[in-house]
């Protein structure tokens, strides 16, 4: 799914559409990747002279990279981040990279879902972690 088809699964609009494409990989796993422009609004004063992504908005960009693991159950309704778990930020992510996200459910009981995700840049691990939400509405 690209950006506009993206659009028709989740609530999500710009600035805070952050995934330029995703598609499911395999049962039960997603891939979806957002390449850092820089002029992003999260990058002003995240710091001057050496923009980076901050981890926290690399956890949103996963959690959106996964939604068409759960486009039913999301459509029309709200996904609520309920916990961010074992998130672990190994590498910074920079303007001019392409981050490639790597979904699985873990477990997935409505209106709860449950997944593991692993951000890259080429080979190197960026950010790893745990994420549940709640699907609600």
């Amino acid at each position: 799914m690209d950006r506009e088809e993206l659009k028709s699964v989740m609530p999500h609009r710009e600035p805070m559409l952050l995934v330029d494409e995703a598609h499911i990989t395999g049962e039960g796993t997603s891939e979806g990747r957002y390449t850092v422009r820089g002029d992003e609004y999260f990058l002003q004063g995240h710091f001057p002279g050496n923009p980076m992504v901050p981890g926290v908005i690399l956890c949103e960009m996963a959690a959106q990279s996964s939604v068409v693991l759960f486009a039913d159950a999301v459509a029309g309704k709200t996904p609520l981040f309920t916990g961010i778990k074992e998130a672990k930020f190994r590498h910074s992510v920079y303007p001019g990279d392409t981050v490639v996200f790597k979904c699985r459910i873990t477990r997935q009981r409505l209106p709860f879902c449950f997944l593991s995700a692993e951000a890259y840049v080429g080979e190197t691990l960026c950010m790893s972690g745990e994420f549940s939400f709640a699907v609600i509405g």
